[in-house]
C-alpha cells in the first residue's frame, strides 16, 4: 500500500467517526428536545384537568339550580297533574345529571360521550342540527332586539314602550 492510499483511509475515518459523533449529538438533542415535550404536554394537561375539574363544579351546580327552578316551577301546574308529573320528571333527570357531572371524571364523560356518537351518529347529528336552529334563532332575536334598542329614542311615555314591546314581539313571532 502506498503512502497516499494510507492517507486517504484516515481522512475517511476521521469522516466516519465525525459522522457517528455528529448522529449521537443529534440524537442526545433530539431526545432531549422529546422529554421537554413531554414534560410540556403533561404540565399542559394537568393544567386542563385542573381547569376543567373547576368548571365541571360550576356546570354541575348550574344543572342543579336548574333543576331546582323546574322543580318551583310545577306549582303553577296544581290543577294539571300530568303536566306537573312530566316537568318533576324532567327536573329528576336533571338532577341526576348533576350528581353525575360531579361524582364522574371530565375523562369519563367525554368517553361516554364518544360512545353514544359512535353508536348513534345520526341522533347526534340531528340534535346538533335542532341545537344550531335553535342558537341561530335565539340570537337573531337577540341581535333585532339590540338594534331597535337602539332606534328607539331613550324617552317615551309609558304606554309608547309597551306598544313598541308588543310590535316586537308580533315581528318576532312573524319572523
Amino acid at each position: 500500500m502506498g503512502v497516499g492510499q494510507q492517507n486517504g483511509n484516515r481522512q475517511q475515518d476521521t469522516g466516519g467517526d465525525d459522522w457517528d459523533a455528529l448522529r449521537g449529538d443529534v440524537g442526545e438533542m433530539a431526545g432531549a428536545a422529546v422529554e421537554r415535550g413531554r414534560y410540556f404536554i403533561e404540565s399542559a394537561r394537568e393544567q386542563a384537568a385542573d381547569y376543567v375539574g373547576h368548571r365541571k363544579d360550576d356546570i354541575a351546580q348550574s344543572v342543579a339550580d336548574f333543576a331546582t327552578s323546574l322543580r318551583e316551577s310545577t306549582h303553577s301546574f296544581d290543577e294539571r297533574p300530568n303536566i306537573r308529573a312530566v316537568v318533576d320528571s324532567a327536573a329528576d333527570g336533571l338532577e341526576q345529571l348533576a350528581e353525575s357531572i360531579r361524582d364522574r371524571s371530565f375523562a369519563d364523560i367525554f368517553n361516554d360521550f364518544e360512545d353514544v356518537v359512535r353508536r348513534r351518529p345520526a341522533t347526534v347529528a340531528a340534535v346538533s342540527v335542532a341545537v344550531g336552529f335553535l342558537t341561530a334563532r335565539f340570537l337573531k332575536s337577540t341581535a333585532e332586539d339590540l338594534r331597535q334598542e337602539r332606534m328607539t329614542p331613550s324617552v317615551s311615555s309609558p304606554g309608547q314602550g309597551r306598544s313598541q314591546q308588543a310590535q316586537r314581539s308580533r315581528a318576532r313571532a312573524g319572523a
